[in-house]
C-alpha cells in the first residue's frame, strides 16, 4: 500500500478513536508543518494539536532533522495502519523529543528518528485517557497539555 494511504488510514483512524470519546475533530492540510489535526471540546475551550504518525508496522517514526521543528504537544503513533485492528501510542512532545535517537549517514546528514522500544510500550498504548476529556474544565485539565481556542489572543 502506498505511504500515503498508510498515512490517511492512520490519521482517520485516529480521528475516529478521539470523535468515538467525545472530541470534535478537524484534520488539517496535509504535509504542512504543524499538527495533522485538531481535538477540540464542544465549546472549544479545549483545543489539543496532534501529530499523527502512521506505520504499516511496528518500526521507527521518522522525525527529520531538527527536533527545534517538532511543534504538536501531542503525538499519536498508530501501528499496523492499513488492518483491522491498528494499534496506537499517546505521547507528549516532551517524550518524544527525549526519546529521539539521533542518526548520521554516510554523507553527515543528520535525521531523528522515534524508535520503536521507546514508544510501543504499555503506558502509552491505547492511552487516550492521556489527553483528558473533552468535559474537563479549560481552567483545569487533566492532562496539563490543552491549548486555548483557535483564534484566542493569550
Amino acid at each position: 500500500m502506498r505511504h500515503q494511504l498508510t498515512g490517511n488510514a492512520g490519521l482517520y483512524h485516529v480521528a475516529r478513536e478521539l470523535s468515538r470519546r467525545g472530541w470534535h475533530v478537524m484534520p488539517t492540510v496535509r504535509n504542512a508543518r504543524g499538527a495533522d489535526l485538531y481535538a477540540a471540546s464542544d465549546d472549544e475551550l479545549r483545543v489539543l494539536p496532534i501529530q499523527s504518525k502512521a506505520l504499516s508496522k511496528r518500526a521507527p517514526v521518522p522525525l527529520g532533522g531538527s527536533l527545534e521543528r517538532l511543534c504538536s504537544r501531542w503525538w499519536i503513533i498508530t501501528i499496523n495502519a492499513n488492518t483491522a485492528a491498528p494499534t496506537c501510542f499517546v505521547l507528549t512532545l516532551d517524550e518524544v523529543k527525549a526519546s529521539a535517537h539521533r542518526g548520521v549517514n554516510a554523507a553527515g546528514t543528520v535525521s531523528y528518528w522515534l524508535q520503536p522500544k521507546s514508544y510501543a510500550l504499555g503506558e502509552y498504548q491505547e492511552a487516550w485517557d492521556r489527553l483528558g476529556s473533552p468535559d474537563d474544565q479549560a481552567g483545569q485539565p487533566s492532562s496539563g497539555l490543552d491549548q486555548p481556542a483557535l483564534g484566542d489572543a493569550t
